[in-house]
C-alpha cells in the first residue's frame, strides 16, 4: 500500500506516494497531455549499497516502469524536482546508499545533467555528485557531458 509523502524542499514538486521500505515511489504528471502517472523505482544491483534509479510512465497494461516513452506533458521542471525528492527520502532513509542515473537515451542523460547543474549549488551542500567519462567517474563539472551520474547523501557529523 502507497502511503501519501511530503518533505521540504525549496522548489515546487508533485506529490509522492511511497511504501514503508522508500524504494518505490509513484506520483501523477499534470500537464497538456492530461494525468500520467510516474514511476520511481530504486534497484539494488550485484554492488554492496549501489542502486539505479529507474523512472518513467507507469504503464497501464503492466504497471511497470516504461522509461522508453516521451511524454511531453510540458512539466519537466516540475517532474524532475519529484525525483529528487524521491532521492531525498530514499537516502534519508539509507544513508549509506549510492544512487545511479543514467537516461535511457542519450538525450535523456542530457536532461539529467542539465538538472543537477541548474540546482548543483544546491545539491552539493546535502550531496556528492560524479559524473561518468567512459570507464571513469569524477566530481561533477558543469558542462562535461557524462554517460552517467552516482549520488550519495554526505554524512554530517553534529558532534559539538
Amino acid at each position: 500500500m502507497l502511503t501519501a509523502i511530503n518533505i521540504k524542499m525549496q522548489i515546487e514538486r508533485y506529490e509522492l506516494k511511497t511504501g514503508r521500505n522508500l524504494t518505490i515511489f509513484e506520483f501523477i504528471s499534470q500537464g497538456s497531455k492530461g494525468e500520467i502517472v510516474k514511476l520511481i523505482q530504486f534497484v539494488p544491483t550485484n554492488y554492496k549499497n549501489l542502486y539505479n534509479l529507474a523512472f518513467g510512465d507507469s504503464d497501464p497494461t503492466t504497471g511497470k516502469i516504461n522509461d522508453i516513452v516521451v511524454s511531453n506533458n510540458g512539466d519537466t521542471e516540475l517532474v524532475l524536482a519529484t525525483v529528487v525528492s524521491a532521492v531525498y527520502l530514499f537516502t534519508d532513509r539509507y544513508p549509506e546508499a549510492w544512487v545511479h542515473a543514467t537516461g535511457s537515451t542519450m538525450a535523456r542523460t542530457r536532461l539529467y545533467r542539465m538538472g543537477i547543474t541548474k540546482y548543483l549549488l544546491e545539491a552539493i551542500v546535502d550531496f556528492d555528485i560524479y559524473g561518468q567519462i567512459d570507464d571513469d567517474w569524477e566530481i561533477f563539472r558543469k558542462g562535461v557531458s557524462y554517460d552517467a551520474f552516482v549520488v550519495k547523501k554526505k554524512l554530517r557529523n553534529f558532534d559539538l
